[in-house]
């Protein structure tokens, strides 16, 4: 039964299904025409057995933030922010862009998101200054990548719920990865050949200048802060420091930038539950698909074939990492999670890998995916947003690719690198 589910799964999705319809479409149709009887009742308690997982709670409250962040002028003082520091630098666009986006990256969790705020604002400035445009568009989508691998991270919150680990342990799992991705990301843009990015150079700003804009910024900047550090020392859970986060957004927002009206909150809300709902429904419609996974016990067939290839763990996980990386190039991240977690899971634990590291090696390979041809939704998203043709940015994001897979490599091969943090939780 399950060989048909999947078969026809995938039929589904060739002839242009959703995702989500096309689980629950393939498990019920699956269901009422194979050998086995199964009771009515049980598709319907598998869908909501799904998202009956308290620590959901914080994905809608994150997407808010990033939305109430993007409609009441915070992403803006970050750039300002940005710019105060790293203006006059070689390349000192692409640095505010990649800067801003790390900033970004500790609040919304969401890389679509970041991707459009600060491509928005950023790549008409880049395109003034000189830039090629397919660069200023891919140093926009390699910035966002960072959003869902910096904390708080969406992928990571469902990941979590999936395979029962700490979301604070994945989400201190992700810094030392994230940053390396950002360091990398950064001297790119610093070696880029000026010739084609001949921007007007900017005097270093002054410590006054600096400070101000600091003091500007500050409320934006400390609630990264805010959200780990309430979750590192147990004064919030993961579901409260999301709320924390959002109502942080709203308070600002109003009463400081005042960019923020009554109007704008209710746009804010209804973009940040349309984009909740739609994970959730995944999320949702993923639930009687993994239980007839779980049921047949084709995880662990999968499994065994894939330990099967090799006696050495490493190789093992290079298959998977392989595996992943393919998955990624044609699946955005959470349906890919939902589809191939049940079944990757035991395979980790098999091989004696930490859930947390594993986690993150799955996460890295389905975010690198978001910036690999031909479905990088990210590549999508910052040539919408700063109306740049995709192809120009396929063009220029294979330095920024290579660095990424270079990463995933050290975190492959070094535990330590998204370990070491969470040991001390």
């Amino acid at each position: 039964m399950t060989g048909a589910v999947l078969a026809l799964f995938l039929l589904l999705l060739l002839v242009g299904f959703d995702v989500g319809f096309g689980m629950i479409a393939s498990t019920y149709l699956s269901v009422v025409t194979g050998e086995r009887m199964v009771n009515g009742t049980v598709l319907p308690v598998q869908i909501v057995a799904g998202i009956d997982k308290y620590v959901l709670v914080a994905i809608p409250l994150f997407i808010l933030t990033g939305e109430i962040m993007n409609r009441g002028g915070l992403t803006q003082r970050l750039i300002d922010w940005a710019l105060a520091l790293v203006g006059h630098m070689r390349g000192a666009l692409a640095q505010v862009s990649l800067l801003t986006n790390l900033l970004m990256a500790g609040v919304s969790g969401s890389g679509a998101a970041d991707a459009a705020a600060t491509g928005r604002i950023l790549v008409p400035a880049m395109r003034r200054e000189g830039y090629n445009e397919g660069y200023a568009g891919a140093i926009i989508a390699a910035g966002a990548m960072l959003g869902p691998i910096i904390p708080p991270s969406v992928p990571m919150i469902v990941y979590a719920a999936m395979a029962n680990v700490s979301v604070i342990r994945l989400f201190l799992a992700g810094l030392l990865p994230g940053l390396l991705l950002f360091a990398g990301f950064a001297v790119i843009g610093y070696l880029y050949p000026t010739g084609q990015a001949i921007e007007h150079r900017r005097p270093r700003q002054s410590l006054a200048v600096q400070g101000k804009a600091t003091l500007f910024a500050l409320p934006v900047l400390t609630l990264p802060i805010v959200v780990l550090g309430g979750m590192r020392f147990g004064i919030v859970t993961d579901t409260e420091a999301a709320a924390v986060a959002a109502v942080w957004a709203l308070i600002v927002s109003v009463f400081l930038s005042r960019e923020l009206n009554a109007r704008g909150i209710y746009s804010a809300t209804v973009t940040a539950a349309l984009s909740a709902s739609a994970i959730l429904f995944l999320l949702a419609a993923a639930g009687p698909l993994a239980w007839i996974i779980a049921e047949s016990r084709i995880n662990l067939e999968i499994a065994a074939v894939i330990a099967g290839i090799s006696d050495n763990p490493l190789v093992v996980l290079l298959a998977i990492n392989v595996l992943l990386l393919l998955v990624g190039c044609f699946l955005e991240p959470l349906p890919a999670m939902i589809v191939f977690l049940p079944t990757l899971t035991p395979i980790g634990m098999s091989l004696g890998i930490d859930p947390v590291h594993f986690g993150m090696i799955v996460i890295l390979n389905l975010m690198i995916g978001m910036l690999t041809p031909p479905v990088g939704l990210l590549l999508f998203v910052a040539g919408s947003a700063g109306n740049v043709p995709v192809a120009a940015i396929i063009r220029r994001i294979w330095p920024f690719l290579l660095w990424s897979l270079i990463v995933l490599a050290l975190v492959v091969l070094v535990p330590g690198l998204s370990l070491w943090l969470p040991g001390s939780v």
